[in-house]
């Protein structure tokens, strides 16, 4: 399968290496093995007991966010985080668990301890990272993250267009579809603050809870637009009818990374993901997972803790 380009990726990428850069997050190898060369770091080892005991790293995630996040025609787990989860996983020494929690449900079970992190598609923003609303109101007490792959924003709309939308502005006036509790939803809110100063058109924002539902609101023509990340509006555009029900329309917006989210006193397990990322990243396996999605323009140069904006 081939996506999108992430045209807006490199900044982001940029911004990944400086901050690895500076945070020291690169993995260096420590010792020497009997050969002469450097000694790979025993990271099963370095886990929190509980995760090192159980041989256990459970993951909540929400599986209906294609090409991220899915089930499969065999009802398993597919996509670019299960891939990437079960690499870690085999860097760790540990199996991965996934658990099926609807995406804006998912923060709420990172914190009532229901799995150890969080793997869907998540992008790292300050607002989640100090756990604020909108409005910089705080809410609860913020996530880490340990950042793996660049995307964005795309507005997918119907075959050929029909409303001419190729902007946010364009969609003053109109109703655009969204999965609750994405980062979408808050560019949508804030475009309809634009659009009622602007042009005093109502922005109707339709919040579901799930991209296919969005989808389904553009196909019925109940919605002029689907806001997503670029890698699930070009799947949408791909794979709809055999691509003749959905379109991808004007340019990326806003690029960040996704990142693994946990919570913050689960320090060392955040730094041994950075470690066994870079491990997988430094393998060439990353590359392979990120190619066979057609994701390769969204790599990361190497791990890095809370690199969004």
């Amino acid at each position: 399968m081939s996506f999108a380009s992430l045209s807006s990726g490199s900044a982001a990428r940029q911004r990944l290496g400086i901050a690895a850069a500076a945070g020291s997050l690169l993995l260096t190898a420590c010792g020497s093995s009997s050969s002469g060369g450097p000694a790979v770091p025993d990271l099963h080892g370095q886990l929190p007991e509980q995760v090192r005991s159980t041989g256990v790293l459970r993951i909540g995630t929400d599986l209906g966010y294609a090409p991220i996040g899915f089930k499969n025609a065999a009802g398993k787990p597919d996509g670019l985080d299960v891939d990437l989860a079960n690499a870690l996983g085999g860097a760790l020494g540990v199996r991965v668990e996934f658990s099926q929690v609807p995406f804006d449900k998912l923060f709420m079970g990172l914190q009532a301890r229901q799995f150890d992190v969080v793997m869907a598609g998540v992008t790292d923003n300050l607002q989640r990272r100090d756990g604020t609303d909108a409005k910089g109101m705080k809410m609860n007490s913020g996530v880490d993250f340990v950042d793996y792959f660049i995307t964005g924003t795309s507005i997918v709309v119907a075959k050929g267009n029909p409303q001419k939308i190729t902007a946010l502005d364009d969609l003053c006036g109109r109703t655009v579809a969204l999965q609750r509790g994405t980062v979408q939803a808050t560019l949508a809110e804030r475009q309809a603050g634009v659009c009622e100063k602007s042009s005093r058109k109502k922005l109707t924002v339709q919040e579901t809870d799930t991209e296919d539902q969005a989808l389904a609101l553009v196909a019925q023509g109940k919605a002029a637009a689907d806001l997503s990340d670029t890698p699930a509006a070009a799947y949408a555009a791909q794979q709809g009818r055999g691509g003749a029900q959905f379109q991808v329309t004007g340019e990326q917006m806003q690029a960040g990374p996704y990142g693994i989210v946990l919570s913050k006193e689960d320090t060392v397990l955040r730094d041994t993901l950075v470690k066994a990322l870079d491990r997988v990243i430094r393998s060439g396996e990353y590359d392979k997972i990120l190619s066979k999605w057609g994701l390769s323009a969204g790599a990361a140069q190497n791990a890095v803790v809370n690199g969004g904006f």
